[in-house]
């Protein structure tokens, strides 16, 4: 009894330390919980104001203050540090307010990141500027774009749709309302096609239309076909449905028009209001039009082409400067886009506010798609490796950009959200033509209801 008591004493820690290695490696989430959130909140507790002040990240006391210690408290006059306004755990790590001391900006916060992360013994430190004098930062107790899963917390609206997330932890959204149309570029094999899946998987269970434009004869977007309004597989296609989408965008104005009472000689353009103003019952379903390699619209074979490819490029720019006002936004995916493409291009992608950017085959690509925004994130596109699809860098006209990362969604999976959200499909008569033929469902193998008879002589 002694020895079994001796035994389970030394495999009781053993079995312990051995779990918890185990889960620091498959599941890092549970070893954060359990093991780096309270080390690192208790390294971060005991250690602040030293670790602030190597990092120079605090000032000298005012002279009312460097007083009141000396004379009162007969204490030592310290250096001021950031006053900690509020400390949020969650499952990914720590996010920590904080007021910045007089004198004080962001930018040193952000400079100092690096070493923060180091002192505190995080994976990263990011520095979110969230107020006048207030900033956050977002510690990552691991790699959250090793294994993605979608935070359950995350942005929401009428038009808002998760698809990746962010290397800090937080959900990456596309927010209709906000970015009314986007770019997506991304070399092959690079996840361009997965972050697509997330996007429409999203959308299919949102009350809106979907439109494909797919020339590689609908490879991509014919598995969701019992969810899509429209679909074109060909340039010829296409050119039809882009005249449909500007015809329907015409309407749609004129009902906004007529609901305002404005004179009927006005210009799409000084309409400067949007379908969200109009009453539910007249407000038209908002459709977002996903284009799967836009470089098939502009790229001509023969000169009696081009005036066909003329004709969709400046559908597409009137869409893009117009269509937001009535509900009709832009998706546009690509492996290169650029003035290279050939006349209109250049407009197109100065209304295509939002960028994504999965790893790229040369530098000049990261630069069209991030250059006018970031520069400083086209070195983070050409480092991308190529053993880890999925990853991007997402920009806006802010200037503002993070890496980020989709989760992993098979083609069949996708395709069973969007039939399970096939009932979603809304009425539209102008695009009635271009509802793509879903195939019928195969068969499933069962029992035979024949009975059988014996054979007798």
């Amino acid at each position: 009894m002694t020895d079994f008591s001796t035994l389970l004493e030394i495999a009781t820690p053993a079995a312990g330390a051995a779990g918890l290695g185990y889960a620091k490696v498959k599941a890092p989430g549970v070893y954060w919980s359990l093991v780096g959130l309270p080390v690192t909140y208790g390294r971060f507790r005991f250690t602040y104001r030293p670790t602030m002040d190597v990092c120079g990240l605090t000032v000298q006391p005012s002279a009312f203050r460097a007083w009141f210690v000396r004379n009162v408290t007969r204490g030592e006059v310290l250096p001021v540090p950031p006053k900690v306004r509020r400390v949020r755990f969650s499952s990914t790590g720590l996010r920590i307010t904080l007021r910045l001391a007089p004198g004080m900006e962001p930018a040193d916060v952000v400079a100092a990141s690096n070493r923060l992360r180091h002192a505190f013994g995080v994976h990263a430190v990011h520095v979110i500027e969230t107020g006048p004098g207030l900033v956050e930062l977002r510690m990552t107790g691991y790699d959250v774009l090793n294994r993605v899963r979608l935070p359950r917390r995350h942005p929401r609206g009428p038009l808002v749709v998760p698809v990746a997330v962010r290397e800090d932890g937080t959900a990456f959204v596309r927010d209709y309302a906000v970015t009314p149309h986007a770019l997506t570029l991304g070399a092959n094999q690079s996840g361009k096609s997965m972050y697509q899946r997330n996007l429409i998987t999203g959308l299919a269970k949102l009350p809106v239309a979907l439109v494909g434009i797919d020339c590689k004869r609908g490879v991509e977007l014919a598995p969701f076909a019992r969810r899509l309004s429209g679909l074109a597989t060909n340039p010829e296609e296409a050119s039809v449905l882009l005249d449909a989408l500007v015809t329907e965008m015409e309407t749609r104005f004129d009902a906004l028009r007529d609901y305002q009472g404005i004179a009927a000689g006005t210009p799409d353009g000084q309409i400067t209001s949007d379908l969200w103003g109009l009453p539910e019952h007249l407000r038209p379903t908002p459709i977002v039009v996903v284009i799967d390699e836009v470089a098939e619209l502009f790229l001509v074979t023969a000169k009696k082409e081009e005036e066909r490819r003329d004709r969709m490029v400046t559908q597409l720019v009137r869409l893009g400067q117009l269509a937001r006002a009535v509900g009709i936004y832009l998706e546009v995916c690509g492996q290169r886009f650029g003035s290279d493409l050939g006349r209109g291009a250049t407009a197109l992608r100065a209304q295509l506010t939002g960028r994504v950017v999965h790893r790229v085959n040369d530098k000049q690509t990261a630069e069209m798609g991030l250059g006018d925004y970031a520069p400083d994130a086209v070195p983070v596109v050409t480092s991308i490796p190529a053993n880890r699809p999925g990853i991007a860098v997402a920009s806006d006209a802010s200037g503002g950009w993070s890496r980020i990362r989709t989760p992993r969604l098979t083609l069949n999976e996708a395709v069973a959200i969007c039939n399970a959200h096939a009932h979603r499909v809304p009425d539209l008569p102008a695009l009635a033509a271009f509802r793509p033929v879903a195939p019928a469902a195969a068969p499933v193998a069962g029992p035979s209801l024949v009975k059988p008879r014996p054979v007798t002589d």
